[in-house]
């Protein structure tokens, strides 16, 4: 009889402690400045949008977000509605500022939140540029280049909080605009990072030109019934997908059990490949995807795809590059048994004489064999680019951009590559 008691409260211990696990979280605060939503209030025209990008001084709230920011448009369509956004890609604790900007008169309003990816620290953030701050010229349709005078006033705050402490920007100089293709690594970035959308989902991809992204990096799988589908890893897990009772390789389920019964972390469903380049072309400014295959088995069915959406994007009259990533030997086994491999766009990770052997266009060697400045020449030299992955650590990402030549770097964190790009002298 002891011994069950003991049972039972040891039992009870362990549920209690479970149920006081820690739930860590940054969600995105919720937005109603009064003075932004005034009547009269209007969107900012392109002209506006355009001369308000650049490199910034950051005097208040330096100590927060580092010393200078590098501030991008960017946006998404829905519908009919098209939605821009400035994102603020700041240094210090690998942190982003993302808003909307609207004029009323010749004052420019902006709301939106910040977040630091390094922890789980956000919150509300609200700008003005007065009249005399840059806002006069900002808000006229012809008048001279007056940069120099674009201040952005504001406050900040922490998660819900009244936001109450000063940042200020201050106009410094242009952005570098050289070519750089900035990837987001699983469609956006990773579920562990606590973003407001799954890893590997139509929503991340939909954000991630918003957290500094030119193109993504996606994960493909191929379900029961042959459905190429996006998802990292081998097994359905808690690290990715709610509780759903279904355990076990993911290629075992097909397509349509898959949409019923799962949902990733943040409520998403598994996406298929269609549906996320489809969401890519119609929905953002996106010009990269890179397909990494998951998965031993034919490509003709992602070929098909890929061919498909190039195609679509060509009669769009819309700059997108679909290729087919080849990280491991079996997957360079499966591209060169397409009929059509030649003219099938694809990148290889393996080394070099494998990318003669594919005729891919891209050469993507790991970020830990170092800048390679040689191979690279050499990859150039024969018409080739050359990509770098996985660069997560900031001070890799500006050093591989200062002494690399590389065309393009895939990391979880695109906003801190962004932040070195744009800012580089």
């Amino acid at each position: 009889m002891i011994k069950c008691y003991q049972a039972i409260v040891f039992l009870l211990l362990l549920l209690s402690l479970v149920g006081c696990e820690k739930k860590y979280e940054a969600p995105v605060p919720s937005l109603s400045w009064d003075e932004y939503n005034a009547p009269g209030a209007i969107p900012l025209t392109f002209r506006t949008r355009q001369a308000a990008e650049g490199v910034y001084s950051v005097t208040d709230g330096a100590d927060m977000f580092g010393e200078q920011v590098a501030l991008k448009w960017s946006f998404l369509i829905k519908g009919k509605d098209t939605t821009y956004y400035l994102s603020a890609f700041c240094e210090k604790d690998v942190s982003y500022i993302v808003l909307e900007g609207k004029r009323a008169h010749q004052t420019l309003y902006f709301e939106g939140y910040w977040r630091k990816i390094i922890n789980t620290e956000t919150g509300i953030v609200r700008f003005t540029i007065a009249a005399d701050k840059g806002g006069k010229w900002l808000s006229a349709d012809k008048m001279p280049v007056q940069r120099d005078s674009i201040i952005f006033s504001g406050v900040f705050g922490n998660n819900q909080d009244l936001p109450l402490n000063k940042i200020t920007f201050k106009y410094q100089r242009p952005l570098n605009l050289k070519p750089l293709a900035i990837l987001a690594h699983r469609g956006g970035g990773r579920t562990s990072d606590l973003l407001p959308a799954s890893e590997n989902s139509v929503e991340i991809v939909k954000l991630a030109s918003r957290l500094g992204a030119t193109g993504i990096e996606i994960d493909i799988r191929l379900t029961k019934d042959g459905i190429p589908i996006l998802y990292h890893d081998n097994s359905l897990n808690l690290r990715l997908t709610q509780k759903n009772g279904l355990v076990g390789p993911i290629e075992e389920y097909t397509y349509q059990q898959l949409y019923t019964f799962v949902r990733l972390i943040n409520g998403e469903r598994i996406p298929t490949l269609a549906e996320v380049l489809d969401a890519t072309l119609r929905n953002t400014n996106l010009s990269f995807v890179w397909l990494d295959t998951k998965y031993v088995g034919s490509l003709q069915v992602v070929r098909k795809i890929q061919k498909e959406y190039l195609q679509k994007a060509d009669a769009a009259g819309r700059k997108l590059e679909i290729v087919i990533g080849l990280p491991e030997t079996k997957a360079v086994d499966m591209y060169l048994a397409l009929p059509d491999y030649a003219s099938a766009p694809a990148l290889c990770e393996l080394d070099m004489e494998t990318v003669r052997q594919t005729k891919a266009q891209i050469w993507a060697p790991r970020w830990t064999l170092g800048t390679q400045l040689d191979a690279v020449v050499q990859m150039k030299a024969e018409g080739r680019r050359v990509f770098v992955w996985t660069l997560d650590v900031p001070q890799y990402i500006q050093q591989y951009q200062e002494e690399g030549d590389f065309d393009g770097m895939l990391s979880n964190y695109p906003s801190i590559v962004a932040y070195y790009h744009y800012t580089q002298l």
